[in-house]
């Protein structure tokens, strides 16, 4: 423990705004996001020593880092409502949800606990800055950070995960232990998804730096090796196709409301007279074809609107504040330039074709074309930086503005 009251946090950059695809990344052990998307992206796991070469880098001259996020502040932010946090510990295995009281969470002189804490890029710019570097990968995939920060000993037990994730070492060290064994089979009677018949293929230990990538169903246990070991976890979601085609239907069903010509009724002048009169008439059903052929629904484009939106779906403990000072409508276009309008750092926005979908909402529909503009830039880069004009006084980016979504960069 020495060494972390010695040691300098690590500050991680924001990653560049155009991304070098093609060009090997010192993160993937030397090569391109583009080969490793075609080599190993859902395909097979990476182990990566000095992903992050800041570290080895202080380490030879003597100045080691730490984690860019003390232990203090994981354990106060631990009892915060807004954050998603989780305890769990071992011998015997207990799990409990937070906000969690400072004395709820052991000392870290303790062995064979974990704090889980989701979301981290929400609450911390050190984790944005790091799920930056991910952008090479759409942002409808991506998930959270999630820090796990332990005890001597201290893990989940082995499980397995139905998304891809890499674990970066942040601080101390950390033992993983693969396998791709084909029984997924949990124990019974634990509160946590453990494996019953976990065999470990391949081990290592991971050291502040290094990074682990593993597909979905890669059988995984990390147990952490120092007291107070830290395992940052870029995630990434993977919504199953029921859930994708429900959401998509129900918005679908809601936009029917804004077709005036669905509120005619059914009529058939041409039924004839039938001996089967318990059957769903082919009148019917003939004409229902024809209006969902009219309307497009048997297109899958009619589809995606709705399933972005609920992709661009802010987490369920996202909270927003409107500004407590607000800019009037001319201020705030004119602040627009001189300082960048940024998404709330829990704030969604994802993109269909021109449209931009923000924490659910279709926020070009109805806009104006700076407007759709502005949000489209927005959705691209991160931020707009743009000389604004009198066209955005008024519309969903100020709304955005006043509801807390979106923020002027300090």
């Amino acid at each position: 423990m020495t060494s972390f009251y010695l040691s300098k946090p690590y500050q991680p950059p924001q990653a560049p705004q155009n991304l070098p695809l093609n060009e090997p990344w010192a993160l993937f052990g030397g090569i391109s996001p583009d080969q490793f998307m075609k080599r190993y992206w859902h395909k097979k796991p990476l182990l990566v020593r000095g992903a992050i070469p800041a570290f080895s880098l202080a380490n030879q001259a003597g100045n080691p880092l730490s984690s860019p996020i003390s232990p203090k502040e994981l354990i106060d932010l631990a009892g915060q409502e807004s954050v998603e946090s989780r305890l769990i510990q071992a011998n015997p295995w207990r799990f409990d949800c937070g906000p969690f009281s400072k004395r709820a969470i052991p000392s870290q002189n303790k062995p064979d606990w974990t704090l889980l804490l989701q979301g981290m890029e929400a609450h911390h710019r050190s984790a944005a800055n790091i799920l930056s570097w991910f952008r090479f990968i759409p942002d409808a995939r991506l998930d959270d950070l999630m820090i796990s920060i332990a005890g001597l000993g201290g893990g989940v037990g082995p499980h397995f995960d139905s998304y891809d994730v890499f674990l970066i070492q942040m601080s101390g060290k950390r033992q993983w232990r693969i396998s791709e064994q084909k029984d997924l089979s949990l124990s019974p009677n634990l509160p946590l998804k453990i494996l019953q018949n976990f065999k470990s293929q391949q081990e290592w230990i991971l050291e502040p730096g290094d990074m682990l990538y593993l597909p979905p169903h890669i059988a995984h246990d990390g147990v952490a090796l120092d007291a107070g070991c830290q395992t940052w976890s870029v995630g990434f979601r993977s919504p199953s196709f029921k859930e994708l085609l429900q959401e998509g239907l129900w918005r679908l069903a809601e936009s029917l409301e804004d077709i005036p010509e669905l509120e005619k009724k059914f009529a058939d002048p041409m039924q004839k007279a039938t001996a089967t009169a318990e059957q769903l008439p082919e009148e019917l059903i003939g004409q229902l074809k024809v209006k969902l052929s009219e309307l497009k629904l048997d297109q899958v484009d009619r589809f995606l609107p709705g399933i972005t939106a609920y992709l661009s779906e802010p987490k369920q403990q996202a909270f927003f504040n409107g500004p407590a000072n607000p800019l009037s409508p001319a201020r705030f276009v004119a602040r627009l330039g001189p300082q960048k309008l940024v998404p709330s750092p829990q704030t969604r926005i994802l993109s269909h074709q021109k449209q931009v979908f923000c924490n659910g909402e279709n926020m070009s529909k109805g806009q104006s074309k700076e407007i759709s503009l502005a949000w489209q830039a927005l959705s691209a880069n991160k931020y707009l930086s743009s000389r604004g004009t009198k066209a955005l006084q008024k519309g969903s980016l100020y709304e955005a503005y006043l509801a807390g979504w979106l923020v002027f960069e300090d």
